[in-house]
């Protein structure tokens, strides 16, 4: 099988799965905890295991673990801290299981959360996000994911301490960023200024995700600009500046969430997935539109 920077390089779209911790609700998990869709590596990883797998089935080329909620920091909250190590390595294993289940060609990457809430501007000391986020780094990297992905960022600060900590890994990895309607991260910082801050973590692509698809596009257009790397856009079919009272959009619907992916792709995005709210038939939509098997 290729590397990942293998498929990376190959300029035709590649195929991103779409939510977990959502779906995973849908299907009856409760989600209301400190450790959000974590709890279902506890109560019912064969369900994770068929998110995994429905998405694949829908086209997916790249699986995110479900580790958003598996840091140390997440898991004391309920008393479970000692456990991180055992529920990341727990996590990719079962997208792992997933990806052999299929026989395709697909991809694990180890999702990298923000250590607090993704719709703030976190402001911990630096050497606590390198600290943290060095850990998380290093066991996804043992358990064997076949990239990291930096995601939900809304602050440099944090982006450029989880960069170092997955460039210390030598894994490809991209960094993403959460922003508002406005286009701008939730720091109120520019994306412009967060790409020129993590050139030197040379990170292999980046990303927005967890933002509205119908004023995604912004966002989309200042990091293009500022960047020649490839671009990830994963978003919602849902307003989330609010996330107790999020407003859905007509993204809802697959058909209309891959008419923006199409605008996505002409404005130079390369991988393209779904964020929360999302399902596997939003993907099946994204892989109708770019037709990835047509290597």
């Amino acid at each position: 099988m290729r590397t990942f920077r293998e498929r990376l390089s190959d300029p035709r779209p590649i195929l991103l799965d779409g939510a977990m911790g959502t779906e995973l609700e849908h299907r009856g998990i409760n989600t209301d905890t400190p450790i959000w869709s974590a709890m279902a590596l506890i109560e019912k990883p064969d369900l994770v295991e068929q998110v995994h797998r429905d998405y694949l089935d829908a086209g997916a080329e790249v699986l995110i673990t479900n580790t958003f909620r598996t840091h140390r920091r997440n898991l004391a909250r309920v008393g479970m801290g000692e456990r991180a190590a055992e529920l990341t390595a727990l996590a990719v294993a079962i997208a792992q299981k997933a990806v052999r289940a299929s026989g395709q060609e697909a991809w694990v990457a180890g999702s990298m959360a923000p250590l607090e809430d993704s719709y703030t501007a976190n402001a911990l000391p630096y050497e606590t996000y390198l600290s943290e986020h060095g850990e998380m780094a290093a066991q996804l990297a043992a358990a064997g994911a076949d990239l990291l992905l930096v995601e939900t960022i809304s602050t440099i600060r944090e982006a450029a301490a989880a960069a170092t900590a997955a460039l210390a890994t030598g894994l490809p990895y991209g960094v993403s960023f959460i922003c508002k309607k406005d286009g701008r991260m939730f720091s109120g910082e520019l994306l412009a200024e967060a790409v020129a801050a993590l050139q030197p973590f040379t990170p292999d692509f980046l990303g927005i995700n967890c933002t509205a698809a119908p004023e995604l596009h912004l966002a989309l257009a200042e990091l293009r600009n500022a960047t020649n790397l490839p671009i990830a856009v994963y978003a919602n079919p849902s307003h989330t500046e609010d996330y107790q009272h999020w407003d859905e959009t007509a993204a809802v619907d697959p058909q209309v969430y891959a008419g923006y992916g199409e605008r996505w792709l002409q404005g130079g995005a390369q991988l393209l997935g779904g964020c929360c709210g999302t399902t596997p038939e939003h993907i099946a939509a994204l892989h109708d539109l770019i037709g990835v098997e047509d290597a």
